[in-house]
């Protein structure tokens, strides 16, 4: 009785150790790890911020406010009129459900950079995620759409720049250059040097400039409306299907500013406020 009571209860102790009905891991564990966690991690709810390596020399949160306001501000704002007249009213609707598609594609575009500290671009993107495939395609479809933009918003600043001056011509010995050529070849020598510039917190004094520039030149449409038609009432449609495609468009080049995401990611001094810049 002795010996079976002696190895009943080493039997015993041992059957309660593996019960079913005894959690293997208890609460108290569960509340260790998250007090070792809040050490860590004090005063943060994002771990995975905790990762990006911080930028000494980065812009800081008000330049990068201003290099993507300037990035997404511009002809985007100032087509907003034409783009509602052919929607329609109820287009304003679209236009709150594209701003809220570009938020979040912006967030999903921090998360990809998040991946890995050597993500910098579109392409580093590709890279990541189909190989050099994809990072060759991704390039080439990069440049391509950041080449045709430039070309673009150069024909529309010779265009306009004709309309104020017209008849304006340059003659050297052996060449004459008037109008729209003169002024798309003026401005691509004065933006030329801006492209130059590596460092995003210096390139914020230009984007303030940019800004400026957007705020003066949308006040002046305001008052050259109010002081030659006033305010009429005019009647508008609330919703027009066959304008909707171009009211489309030009909601999105209000927000067309994904291209520099990246590039505005990658040089800011605390990329945890990239979600705020972003909103």
């Amino acid at each position: 009785m002795d010996a079976n009571s002696a190895h009943a209860v080493p039997n015993q102790e041992r059957d309660d150790e593996i019960s079913l009905t005894k959690p293997l891991i208890s609460q108290e564990n569960y509340k260790h790890d998250d007090d070792e966690v809040n050490q860590l991690y004090p005063n943060t709810k994002d771990l995975e911020g905790q990762l990006i390596p911080s930028c000494k020399n980065g812009a800081s949160f008000a330049r990068t406010c201003l290099n993507l306001t300037n990035a997404v501000s511009g002809i985007g704002v100032l087509s907003m009129p034409y783009a509602l007249s052919q929607g329609g009213w109820l287009s304003l609707a679209i236009f709150l459900l594209v701003g809220i598609l570009c938020y979040y594609t912006g967030i999903l575009i921090q998360r990809c950079m998040r991946v890995d500290p050597s993500i910098n671009s579109y392409p580093d993107i590709g890279r990541y995620a189909f190989g050099p495939i994809g990072q060759n395609i991704i390039a080439a479809f990069m440049y391509i759409e950041l080449y045709l933009v430039a070309i673009s918003f150069l024909i529309l600043e010779g265009d306009n720049l004709d309309k104020l001056f017209p008849g304006t011509r340059v003659e050297f010995s052996f060449v004459k250059l008037e109008g729209k050529k003169l002024f798309i070849l003026l401005a691509a020598g004065i933006i030329l040097p801006t492209t130059w510039l590596r460092d995003m917190a210096v390139l914020a004094y230009v984007s303030a400039i940019g800004l400026v520039a957007s705020v003066v030149l949308t006040g002046s449409l305001i008052w050259a409306c109010i002081a030659d038609a006033g305010f009429q009432h005019a009647k508008g449609d609330v919703f027009n299907l066959q304008g909707l495609p171009t009211a489309l468009g030009l909601y999105f080049v209000c927000f067309a500013g994904h291209a520099v995401f990246p590039t505005i990611y990658s040089s800011m001094r605390n990329k945890n406020q990239f979600s705020k810049v972003d909103n």
